[in-house]
């Protein structure tokens, strides 16, 4: 076997030696060989001889090789940014008011099919269900370890953590008070004290604070009793005062919910969204502030005043004579002509005739800026950094002056898209966590009435969350496109009710409690079908294609 095998290396290698005929194009002439273009590869983007090339050697590194030495400077400067510049702050408040909004509502929808219910049992007991989870999500001392935020609060400080930071974490905490009535808290973390301890750096399988087992699913997080940056916090824990804290209970109840994306296999921490153009934030914010300043700069000369007299006779009328005899070497003489025209402020009015000091001339300042230049190229930059943010430019800057109807369309649909993928990511790695640890106590408790719970977990915890609306840009026509939709059947009421931020079910009692009420008082009207100007695009099975009749030979 290792003879047959050394042979056919040997022939391998004797065949790499082979010299490949040269092959040339008809048209261009262009000649390459069997080793690909030029002889330095099959692709010209792997050159290492084309200037364009000939310095970029980038290290083929793992994820975590490649993300967890910057972690540290990626997430100051970040935050940096958050700080200083206001484009970076509002494409953070963007994310947040588009991803979660001013709302976040649990709709469950249990797997009735699965728990071997009917549809209307299911709907019975989530509506218990998602009562049950308000007191303990609306109120900050039953869902926040510290008191403050309610369940929406924390799921956008969540966000925004791992937005800006790349990496959120949370601690779920069994803490019973005998005024509450939940023991379940949420204490968040920031991804700052998710580290490795130095004493356990040349461990493998324990990547930026999380400890892994041989197929990288973690086993436990390690985290800093204090914030290394928390100058408050240095006599409360040692900077190597660390918490070794298991993934998960026996029974499987997270102890860690860690929220971060994954771009690459094997990744174990995430990086700030703004990475990729970190950069270009930093330099348009520089040369947005050294243009403002020099603006200003600018716009505070009004005129000079030139002198009209020969140089020699200039020069005299700052001589003076010194009464006590002569001055010292670089001892100033004072001059009452140059006083004057130090202290030279005239008075600028309507129809102002201005006097001029004898001697001078008086010259206006022609300001240069601001440059005329600076939006055009602001613009050029902001496009490119809304491009890496999965923004619209239009959304970045909320700038929709140049942009009509359509245009203004196409740009938020792309980005909803974007942002309905966030939603899920949200939903999954975050919210659903959540809900389950919750459910988990309720069913302990017997608030929740859920047989099997431990063995039914997926169908039982099968829900979604209702966030903010998206709005409408044109009310007239979209609400005539949601009716076109519904009543082709390619979307439900439920479904357009939780586009816009409700819930089904609490629009139709509302609306039927409404008309009950008016007709109590003799008020309700019975709606009007609406009439759309626009001309139908389809007709119905039932309902012929109107027919134009052929203008006459009189017209």
């Amino acid at each position: 076997m290792d003879a047959a095998y050394s042979a056919k290396a040997v022939s391998l290698r004797s065949m790499a030696k082979v010299k490949h005929p040269s092959v040339t194009t008809g048209d261009s002439g262009l000649s390459m060989t069997g080793y690909g273009y030029h002889g330095q590869g099959s692709h010209a983007a792997a050159s290492t001889t084309d200037p364009a090339f000939r310095t970029w050697t980038p290290l083929a590194a793992s994820a975590d090789a490649d993300t967890l030495p910057d972690i540290t400077t990626l997430m100051s400067r970040a935050r940096d940014a958050d700080r200083n510049n206001g484009v970076v702050h509002g494409a953070l408040q963007t994310y947040a008011d588009n991803i979660v909004g001013h709302q976040l509502r649990l709709s469950a929808k249990p797997d009735y099919r699965l728990l071997g219910w009917d549809r209307e049992a299911a709907r019975e007991w989530g509506n218990g269900v998602e009562s049950q989870f308000r007191t303990w999500a609306e109120e900050p001392e039953e869902c926040d370890a510290a008191g403050q935020l309610t369940f929406l609060g924390l799921t956008l400080l969540m966000l925004r953590s791992a937005m800006l930071n790349g990496d959120a974490l949370a601690v779920p905490l069994w803490e019973p008070e005998p005024h509450l009535k939940w023991s379940t808290r949420l204490m968040l973390i920031e991804s700052d004290r998710l580290a490795t301890p130095p004493h356990l750096s040349a461990n493998p399988l324990l990547r930026g604070g999380i400890e892994v087992n041989d197929k990288g699913k973690p086993q436990a997080y390690w985290i800093l009793k204090s914030h290394p940056g928390d100058r408050y916090g240095l006599l409360q824990a040692g900077p190597n005062d660390y918490e070794r804290i298991p993934a998960k209970t026996p029974w499987g109840r997270p102890r860690v919910i860690h929220l971060h994306d994954k771009e690459r296999t094997g990744q174990s921490r995430g990086k700030p969204i703004f990475t990729a153009v970190m950069r270009q934030f930093h330099l348009a914010g520089r040369y947005a502030d050294a243009d403002l300043d020099a603006t200003v700069a600018n716009a505070m000369v009004l005129a000079f005043l030139e002198s009209t007299l020969p140089a020699e006779e200039a020069s005299r009328l700052f001589e003076e004579e010194r009464p006590f005899g002569a001055p010292k070497p670089g001892e100033a003489i004072p001059n009452a002509y140059f006083q004057k025209l130090r202290d030279y402020r005239p008075t600028l009015r309507s129809n102002t005739v201005v006097p001029v000091p004898p001697g001078a001339s008086l010259k206006f300042h022609q300001p240069t800026r601001p440059n005329a230049q600076f939006g055009a190229f602001m613009t050029a930059v902001y496009r490119h950094a809304a491009a890496g943010l999965n923004m619209p430019y239009e959304l970045l800057l909320k700038d929709f002056s140049q942009t009509n109807y359509s245009s203004a369309r196409a740009a938020l649909l792309e980005a909803w898209r974007y942002f309905l993928g966030r939603r899920r990511w949200l939903s999954d790695y975050w919210l659903r966590p959540c809900y389950k640890i919750w459910m988990e106590e309720a069913v302990d408790k017997s608030r929740i009435a859920a047989p099997g719970f431990y063995d039914h977990q997926f169908a039982y915890t099968r829900a979604s969350w209702v966030f903010a609306g998206r709005g409408w840009v044109d009310p007239g026509k979209e609400i005539d496109a949601v009716e076109g939709r519904i009543r082709v059947g390619v979307t439900s009421r439920s479904m357009e009710c939780a586009e816009q931020g409700e819930d089904f079910e609490d629009v139709a009692d509302q609306r039927a409690y409404e008309k009950r009420y008016l007709q109590e008082r003799g008020l309700w009207e019975e709606p009007q079908a609406a009439t759309s100007k626009a001309p139908k695009a389809y007709a119905s099975d039932n309902e012929p294609s109107p027919k134009v009749d052929p203008p006459s030979e009189d017209a």
